[in-house]
């Protein structure tokens, strides 16, 4: 094999490798059910992103309630079903987990794990306060020790034994009870 064919060889494997990174990497920007909520986002949608940096983030159309100035929400169209987007002043600010979600968080927090359960995996960081309208309820507050992070939590709403929804974001949005009510 000469040279020529030899940089032809290379140059083509190295185009078919950045088509499959690329290729790889879009494929896991998709918002899915595997998705991890983290204390500023889920996936790759982050918590500051407008609409339009958010959709594309997700891989999907946001669709809802229609855009206002203060606060309203949008979902993924199609999967993950059970997640919701508060926008407010045109941003993302928090993000809902529902009943029946799959998502999880990176230490594998989910809706059904008991109180017990959120405690252990964020050992002395967890602040317990009681649900507004679930009697017996409480939310489970995640405070990072971050410096970086301190604007940020994960709230944990419970029966008084299991985790029935979550969501993370910014303060003061984050810990808004009622949702944009």
């Amino acid at each position: 094999m000469n040279n020529k064919a030899k940089l032809l060889t290379i140059a083509t494997t190295t185009l078919a490798l950045s088509s499959l990174t690329v290729g790889t990497v879009l494929a896991q920007a998709k918002l899915t059910n595997q998705s991890k909520l983290f204390i500023n986002g889920i996936g790759q949608v982050k918590v500051g992103m407008s609409v339009s940096q958010a959709a594309k983030a997700a891989g999907t159309k946001l669709v809802g309630d229609s855009p206002n100035n203060n606060c309203y929400y949008l979902k993924p169209q199609g999967e993950p079903k059970q997640v919701g987007f508060m926008v407010t002043e045109g941003r993302v600010s928090r993000v809902d987990v529902w009943r029946n979600s799959k998502i999880t968080t990176p230490k594998g927090a989910k809706i059904g794990d008991s109180e017990a359960r959120i405690k252990s995996l964020y050992p002395g960081q967890i602040q317990v306060t009681p649900h507004k309208y679930v009697q017996g309820g409480h939310y489970l507050t995640f405070i990072p020790k971050d410096r970086v992070d301190q604007n940020y939590r994960l709230v944990f709403e419970t029966d008084g034994k299991r985790v029935t929804q979550f969501r993370s974001g910014k303060l003061p949005e984050v810990e808004y009870v009622e949702g944009c009510s």
